[in-house]
């Protein structure tokens, strides 16, 4: 909301102002030729003391009359309210949650850290579109439903660790349970970003069979396939210290995520690192940016309350002085 400065409803009323130079002219041409008072007490105050009564009361009948002609202009204080309209983009974002995700090649933190990073990157630059959070590892399970309220999806997403998931890569289950949340989403665009550093070697549903369902309710898939290429330290079980490393080929089904993302419209990504998949997410953004149509109205402040209670205050002052020197028939 952005405030304007203040206008007038009817500002040829400030026309009726010229009339006050004429009633100067007219009051002067007619002015008595003595002041004459109701009470000898005014009287007793000094000679000058009615000169000053009469100046009070024609300072006063001026304010009156140009108060009450401002009120008439109907002042009022404009603030304009810009009222965004937008389909939005309905985004599912599915997570790989397994034990590899972990592995230490996006220096200086793990994959999983980077990637959760880039996750709330994308979720920020967001407006209105409505978004879901899916994580899948052996198994696939709904963090966040579609909504709009980013705040509860960023702490979705500080709340993803490896290890609340059965371990393992079900990348078709979890192209199934987004694809699960997108399928009924109003409007027209829906968009499914899936995260993976490994190979599907979990699940009942074939990525391709789950990708070829997705593609029916109009659902676009980016794959994004993290993890530097040779070897990368991934965990392999947990000592007195923490976590042991072992140094192990990365394996990224590439073949398998471009196909799947081919058959809905969408595209493969390669993330070497966590600048790459910074590029990525903008990318994907500006691949799914969509027209947004604005229009605005102003809200009106009506503010004739003011110089109408100073006119009226003008005028009782008058009436007040009027009481104290009124002329003798």
């Amino acid at each position: 909301m952005t405030f304007d400065s203040i206008q007038f409803y009817t500002p040829w009323a400030f026309v009726l102002l010229l009339l006050l130079p004429v009633w100067w002219v007219l009051r002067r041409k007619r002015r008595p030729s003595a002041i004459v008072f109701s009470r000898t007490s005014v009287l007793a105050l000094g000679p000058r003391t009615g000169e000053r009564i009469t100046r009070a009361m024609f300072i006063l009948r001026n304010v009156a009359l140009a108060a009450l002609v401002v009120a008439i202009a109907r002042p009022r204080s404009t603030a304009r309210v810009e009222n965004v309209t937008s389909e939005g983009i309905n985004i599912a974002l599915a997570v790989d949650l397994s034990s590899s995700m972990l592995a230490e090649d996006f220096r200086p933190q793990n994959r999983l850290a980077v990637a959760k990073a880039r996750l709330k990157e994308f979720i920020a630059a967001r407006e209105s579109d409505r978004i879901a959070l899916i994580a899948f590892a052996g198994e696939a399970l709904t963090q966040v439903p579609l909504t709009t309220d980013y705040p509860i999806l960023m702490q979705a997403v500080d709340n993803l660790q490896a290890g609340q998931l059965e371990d393992g890569t079900a990348i078709g289950l979890g192209i199934a349970t987004a694809a699960n949340r997108l399928r009924d989403a109003p409007g027209r665009s829906r968009v499914m970003i899936v995260m993976t550093d490994g190979v599907n070697n979990r699940g009942s549903i074939d990525p391709r069979t789950a990708a070829r369902a997705a593609s029916v309710y109009g659902i676009r898939i980016y794959a994004i396939g993290v993890g530097t290429v040779g070897m990368a330290p991934v965990p392999v079980g947990r000592g007195p210290g923490g976590l042991i490393y072992e140094r192990q080929p990365v394996r990224i089904d590439e073949a398998l995520l471009t196909e799947v993302a081919t058959m809905t419209g969408g595209r493969y990504f390669r993330a070497r690192d966590g600048a790459a998949l910074r590029r990525v997410y903008e990318q994907i953004d500006r691949l799914e940016r969509t027209t947004v149509q604005s229009r605005s109205y102003v809200q009106y402040s009506e503010l004739f309350r003011m110089p109408l209670g100073l006119g009226l205050l003008a005028f009782l002052g008058e009436l007040t002085l009027l009481a104290r020197r009124a002329p003798i028939p």
